[in-house]
Parts: C-alpha cells; structure tokens; sequence
C-alpha cells in the first residue's frame, strides 16, 4: 500500500477524515498546518490547488472533500467496515448524511466563525450570526429524528461514515458554544461518539502533531465524560 498523507488544520473538517484513519487502524502520515493553509504554506497549493484541507494522498492522487475521503478510505483500504452499502435498508439515508454533514449542517456554522470570529470587528454581522445559528440548530432536528426508537448511530444502528461526518458537524457546534441547545438524544450521541477510543486517539494525535509544528493544540478537553 502506498502511504497515505493526511494535511491538516486542528479543529478542521479534516478532522473527519484523521477520525477515519483511527477506526480503520490505517497507517498515516498527518501534516498538520497552520489555519487558514492557503495564506500561511503557499507550497501547498502544489499540493491542493483550493488551499484547502483536508487533502489526502495516496500514491498520485489527491482527493480534498472531507466526506468523500472517509467514504473511500472505508471502501479501499478498509474493506467497507465504515459504510452502509446498497442493498441494505438504510443505504439512502447513508448516503443523504454524507452529503448533509456538509451541505446542510456544516454550511451555516463556516457563516457563523466568518461572521463572529474571522473577519475583522468592523465586519462581522451579528444578524448574520444569529440568523445561521437559528438555520443550524432548526436542521439538527434531523439528527434528533434519526435516534428515535433507541437507535445509538445514525444508520443501520451500528457506527459508520455517517457518524464521523455529523459527529465533526456537532463538534464544530460544541467549540461555538451551541452544545447546551443540542436536544437529549442528539447530546447524548455527542457524548458516545466523544468516548470512541479512535476520536480519543484522533485528538491525541491531532495535538501532538499540531505541538510538533509549532502550533496551539485544541484550547481546552473537548471529551466531557
């Protein structure tokens, strides 16, 4: 096998993917980078012509959409173990999710950090701020539906893809303080997926790197257990 090299920002959506390299047990390469690449490593555009992360290599190739990446290391290197395939009932919703981490729970929270932390105090917009909160935590109900009937994951009731990619969302919503507003099933999802032992080993690994280039690790234990 050829080595894989993942790039990456701590508290990216990278993270999805480091998170995948531990369930699956893979060897790794992890560059960690300070944030945002594209204006701190000029080199990296060589590498991912957007300036962003995560980008994973694997021989020649290079593939820079987070769930896309977890998708495929679950399918080649794997053996499926982190996918709902066709055929099984909840393959639709398996692949609604991969798609919703991003479009539909991920998108309003990158306007909520522009808008209430990147950008310059004379430009950031608390309506917009408060408008996308709202936006966010009116699509979470999905997840809450989701774990009805005792269900502990998202499909198939067992972990999968669709767990990392909704679980690095709820993240992102746990560092912008929105965890106190998470609905009961949908915290108590946060906090099972927090005690996985490769999220555990994913952090560590994220920290010790983060330390080894020279930047600041995660601020504070994200696990509350």
């Amino acid at each position: 096998m050829t080595e894989l090299t993942l790039y990456h920002c701590v508290g990216a959506r990278s993270f999805r993917v480091l998170w995948a390299l531990e369930e699956l047990g893979l060897d790794y390469r992890l560059v960690t980078m300070a944030f945002p690449p594209r204006l701190h490593d000029k080199a990296f555009f060589d590498i991912n012509p957007l300036g962003t992360v995560p980008a994973l290599v694997d021989g020649s190739g290079v593939l820079t959409e987070s769930a896309a990446i977890c998708e495929y290391l679950s399918q080649v290197y794997g053996g499926g173990a982190l996918s709902v395939n066709n055929g099984e009932a909840d393959y639709g919703q398996y692949l609604n999710w991969l798609s919703a981490a991003d479009a539909t729970l991920t998108f309003p929270q990158t306007l909520i950090l522009r808008y209430a932390y990147f950008e310059p105090s004379e430009r950031r917009q608390p309506q917009v701020v408060e408008d996308y909160t709202r936006w966010f935590l009116g699509r979470l109900r999905g997840v809450e539906n989701a774990l009805q009937a005792g269900n502990q994951y998202l499909c198939q009731n067992r972990f999968s893809n669709a767990d990392i990619t909704v679980g690095y969302a709820l993240m992102l919503a746990d560092f912008l303080g929105l965890r106190p507003q998470f609905q009961p099933l949908t915290e108590a999802f946060w906090q099972r997926l927090q005690e996985r032992a490769a999220f555990v080993s994913a952090l560590d690994a994220e920290n010790r790197d983060a330390r080894s280039h020279g930047l600041d690790p995660l601020p504070t234990p994200l696990i509350r257990c």
